[in-house]
């Protein structure tokens, strides 16, 4: 029967579709680590506050790529080159979602509303890397190889996605609702269709690697553009809900180190 525990297991026992997978992850957390770096030293005046949970953020993203690598060293394997239309976050900002790189590799400080637009582009981003580590945790948490890394990792992601909440509250209580509101729907139909060509995208290099049939092929990308659909049509709505967190000040602290896996 094809679930997503066996269809993971398949990918993960493969010495080749797991070292697209580590490098696709590794390369996505890498890069969101030095965004977040950038817009922390970026911070307007006005939030300076907020910079210290932007870097731990992106100190968290940066430990996750570390985890990644270090998953292919155990098994003797060096990352590949990341295909482009694979590139989730590469095609993210393609679309205009989030901040463009020029602006983040400039000195010019960020606005206010440039710090608005980061916050609700993670909130819709994190939700979905929320999602996806809650899956890998459910199947994986007690993996010998896997499990302490997919705790950690989705640990992290639930309190990114937690601070994400609390701080664009904080920014409609003082009166930019309606254009949080206006942001996240944006962010999250621009999304949900880039992460369907990426699914589809990743699943076609996975099969190629792994010489899948035609037809489970075909029944993987119908599962694909079925979720899409669900998410077109509504679904997509619980990626830009605002709700006050469990979890307060997630980002309060320090990152956690990323030794025991180096």
């Amino acid at each position: 029967m094809l679930s997503a525990k066996s269809l993971f297991e398949e990918i993960l026992d493969n010495d080749e579709s797991f070292r697209l997978f580590c490098s696709i992850a590794a390369s996505g957390e890498t890069q969101g680590g030095w965004e977040n770096g950038r817009i922390a030293a970026l911070v307007p005046e006005s939030q300076r506050a907020l910079a210290p949970k932007i870097a731990r953020h992106g100190a968290d993203e940066d430990k996750h790529g570390r985890i990644f690598n270090a998953l292919l060293k155990k098994r003797g394997l060096t990352p590949c080159e990341v295909p482009h239309e694979t590139d989730y976050t590469m095609l993210l900002e393609k679309h205009g979602i989030g901040l463009a790189h020029e602006q983040l590799t400039s000195e010019q400080p960020l606005g206010e509303q440039d710090i608005i637009t980061y916050l609700a582009h993670s909130r819709v981003t994190e939700q979905r890397a929320s999602e996806q580590m809650d899956l890998l945790r459910k199947h994986f948490a007690d993996h010998p190889d896997l499990g302490r890394a997919v705790k950690m990792i989705s640990n992290d992601e639930d309190n990114h996605l937690a601070y994400c909440h609390e701080e664009l509250l904080r920014f409609a209580r003082a009166g930019h609702g309606r254009d949080i509101q206006r942001i996240l729907r944006e962010c999250a139909m621009a999304e949900i269709r880039i992460y369907r060509d990426v699914s589809l995208a990743v699943m076609d290099h996975m099969g190629r690697i792994l010489g899948w049939p035609k037809a489970k092929a075909r029944v993987l990308a119908a599962g694909i553009h079925g979720v899409y659909a669900y998410e077109r049509a509504g679904g997509w709505r619980r990626m830009v809900s605002l709700e006050m967190p469990q979890r307060r000040d997630a980002l309060g602290g320090p990152a956690t180190s990323a030794a025991e896996f180096a």
